[in-house]
C-alpha cells in the first residue's frame, strides 16, 4: 500500500507519520517511509537546490524540472521497488505538491503539472493520500519555529520565506485539487492536538485498506 500525507507548511506531517508508522508496527505491518525532495540519492542533491534559501532566483520552470528529475527517480528507484517487495510506503510529499505549489502557487498550469507527473511516476500512485489542512498563518508559524529548533532556518526555509499571500494560494490550491480527486484525497483537520488529529488519520487508513 501506497500513502502519501500532504499540506502546507507546518501542518504536522512529520508527527502524524511517526504516529502512523507506529500504528503498523504493534499490527506486525512493515512500513517505510521516505520524503519529497530528497527520497533517492540523487534526491538528496536536489533537495539542498530546491530548500535552500540561496536557491530564491530559481525560476518557476527550473522549480518544477527539478521536483520532476527528484520524483522520477524516487519512484523509479526506492517506492516502486518497497511496493513490490510487499512493504507499506509513506512519503511525506508526493506529486500533488508539484500540482499545488508549482501550479496553483505559482500560476503554471494545473493541468500540464498533472499531464509531467503521469510521466515521472510512470503508473506509481498513491492509493491513498492524507490532506492535512491548516490555516496559513498557524502553520508558517509552528514551521519557522521548528527550522529555528532544529537549525534549519536557512538550510531548508526557502517555502517558509514566501509571502502569506503565496501560502494563501497553496492551501487553497490542496482544498480544489483535492476535491477533484476525491477518490484518493482525504482531507484531515489538522487544527487539533496531535491524537486527534491522528485518530481521524486511523479511519481514512482503515477504509482505504479494506478497498485495496
Amino acid at each position: 500500500m501506497f500513502i502519501t500525507f500532504e499540506g502546507i507548511e507546518g501542518t504536522g506531517k512529520s508527527t502524524q507519520i511517526r504516529m502512523l508508522v507506529e500504528h503498523f508496527k504493534q499490527r506486525g505491518q512493515d512500513a517505510m517511509v521516505t520524503l519529497e525532495p530528497g527520497g533517492s540519492r540523487i534526491g538528496k542533491e536536489l533537495r539542498r537546490m530546491l530548500l535552500h534559501l540561496e536557491g530564491r532566483d530559481i525560476t518557476p520552470e527550473t522549480e518544477l524540472f527539478l521536483y520532476l528529475a527528484d520524483r522520477a527517480q524516487h519512484a523509479a528507484q526506492v517506492i516502486r521497488p518497497a511496493l513490490q517487495s510487499g512493504k507499506i510506503v509513506i512519503s511525506d510529499r508526493y506529486a500533488d505538491s508539484t500540482v499545488v505549489y508549482q501550479g496553483y502557487g505559482r500560476g503554471l498550469d494545473p493541468r500540464l503539472l498533472h499531464q509531467l507527473n503521469e510521466v515521472a511516476v510512470a503508473g506509481c500512485w498513491p492509493h491513498v493520500t492524507i490532506l492535512l489542512d491548516l490555516e496559513p498563518e498557524t502553520g508558517l508559524n509552528r514551521a519557522m519555529a521548528r527550522n529555528l529548533r532544529e537549525g534549519k532556518a536557512v538550510e531548508e526555509g526557502r517555502f517558509e520565506a514566501e509571502s502569506l499571500e503565496f501560502h494563501k494560494r497553496v492551501r487553497e490550491g490542496y482544498l480544489t485539487w483535492a476535491a477533484l480527486h476525491q477518490d484518493r484525497i482525504e482531507v484531515v483537520d489538522a487544527t487539533p492536538g496531535p491524537d486527534e488529529v491522528f485518530e481521524s488519520i486511523r479511519t481514512v487508513i482503515h477504509r482505504a485498506q479494506q478497498r485495496h
